[in-house]
C-alpha cells in the first residue's frame, strides 16, 4: 500500500472510532444508594415513567456532552438530535485527549462536524483528508458496513447514537432494581430533581441495547438524571467499565423541541468508507 493510502485508511478508521466513542452510551462503579434503600419507590418509578413520556413526546433537544473512554479517547460533543422517526442530527466534536485524540492530530484534525441521518453518518474530516481524496472532504459510514471494523460497539453504532438520545437514559434507568431519588439540586440555575441508579445489564430490557452492552464487556451500570419541572431531562451521567477501559459520558440538554434540519453533504465531495475499505484490501502492502 502506498504511504498516502494508509494515512487515507488511517484517517477514516480513526474518525469512525472516535465517532463511536462520541456516542457510547453506557456506565459502573457506586451510585451513592443509601444503605437503608429497600429498592425503588412507587413515587420514583411514577416520576420516571413521566419523564420518560415527557422526554419521548418531545421528539428533539440541544445536547452539549463530555466523553472519556479509558486513556483511549475524550471529546466534547456540542449539537442537536432528533429521535422521533429514527435519527437525525448534526454534531460538533471535539477531541480533548486520548491516544485517538493524539492520532487524529497527528492528521490535522482537531474538531470535526457530525451528521446523523436514517441509514448513515457523514464525517467531516477537513483538509488533510481531502488531500488524500481528490478533495473530498466528508466520509460516508453506512451503518451497516461499520461491521466491517469489528463486533461490538462499533459494529452496533446505530444502536449507540440510539441510545445517546434522552429518553433512553430514563429508561435505561427503569430497569434499575435500586432506582431512589437523590434530591433536589441546581442545573444550568434552574432546579432539577435527582435521581440514581444500579444497572444489571442482563435485566435490561431493550434487547439491542443489552446485546451491545453485554458485547462490550459491561455488566453493571450506574445512571444518573436530573429531571426539571416540566418532566424532562436536562442532565445525565453514566459509567461503566468496558473492554476499553472505563468510560463515563456527562451530558446536559436544553432547547427540547428545537427543529433539526440535516442534509446528506455533496456527493462529489464525500469519500465512502465502504469503498476505502476496498481500496485497502485491494493495495499491495
Amino acid at each position: 500500500m502506498k504511504c498516502t493510502d494508509g494515512r487515507r485508511i488511517a484517517l477514516a478508521v480513526a474518525t469512525a472510532a472516535a465517532l463511536t466513542g462520541a456516542a457510547a452510551c453506557t456506565s459502573s462503579g457506586p451510585s451513592g444508594k443509601p444503605a437503608n434503600s429497600r429498592g425503588p419507590s412507587a413515587a420514583s418509578l411514577a416520576a420516571l415513567r413521566s419523564a420518560e413520556r415527557s422526554t419521548d413526546r418531545a421528539d428533539s433537544a440541544r445536547v452539549r456532552s463530555t466523553t472519556v473512554m479509558g486513556t483511549q479517547l475524550s471529546v466534547k460533543a456540542d449539537g442537536a438530535l432528533r429521535w422521533g422517526d429514527g435519527l437525525t442530527g448534526a454534531v460538533t466534536i471535539t477531541y480533548t485527549g486520548g491516544t485517538t485524540a493524539e492520532t487524529m492530530r497527528a492528521l490535522g484534525i482537531t474538531s470535526m462536524e457530525a451528521r446523523y441521518l436514517s441509514d448513515a453518518y457523514y464525517a467531516r474530516a477537513g483538509d488533510a483528508f481531502a488531500g488524500k481524496t481528490g478533495g473530498r472532504h466528508w466520509i460516508k459510514y453506512g451503518y451497516g458496513d461499520l461491521a466491517a471494523l469489528g463486533g461490538g460497539a462499533v459494529a452496533n453504532f446505530a444502536d449507540q447514537m440510539r441510545n445517546t438520545t434522552p429518553n433512553q437514559s430514563v429508561k435505561l434507568l427503569l430497569d434499575s432494581e435500586d432506582v431512589y431519588r437523590v434530591g433536589e439540586e441546581k442545573v444550568g440555575g434552574r432546579t432539577a430533581t435527582h435521581y440514581s441508579g444500579t444497572v444489571a445489564i442482563g435485566e435490561v430490557t431493550d434487547a439491542r441495547l443489552r446485546k451491545q452492552l453485554q458485547e462490550a464487556g459491561v455488566t453493571t451500570e450506574t445512571v444518573d438524571i436530573w429531571v426539571d419541572d416540566r418532566n424532562l431531562l436536562v442532565k445525565k451521567v453514566e459509567k461503566s467499565r468496558t473492554a476499553a477501559g472505563e468510560l463515563t459520558q456527562t451530558a446536559y440538554y436544553s432547547d427540547y423541541g428545537v427543529r433539526v434540519q440535516v442534509r446528506e453533504p455533496p456527493a462529489d465531495d464525500t469519500a465512502d468508507f465502504r469503498k476505502l475499505l476496498a481500496q485497502q484490501s485491494a493495495s499491495p502492502s
